[in-house]
């Protein structure tokens, strides 16, 4: 999953709010770039989301798992 400002690894619960389908996803790229947007998935979350046709859907976000700090 692209997220804007969350750390890489960090692990989000995404839930299609029209279908409450939902799929737990890996932050491991930045974007989207669009300002409106908060996520962009993969094409087998989306698949799994049920939003492929749809493109973009109304979803929650939360957050399952943060990455460990780095020590140094």
């Amino acid at each position: 999953m692209a997220h804007k400002t969350l750390p890489f690894g960090t692990k989000v619960k995404v839930t299609n709010l029209a279908t409450q389908r939902s799929v737990v996803l890996r932050v491991n790229d930045r974007g989207p770039t669009q300002a409106d947007r908060i996520g962009d998935v993969s094409r087998a979350a989306a698949q799994r989301l049920g939003m492929v046709r749809a493109g973009v859907i109304d979803a929650e976000l939360a957050v399952v798992e943060s990455p460990a700090p780095k020590k140094g």
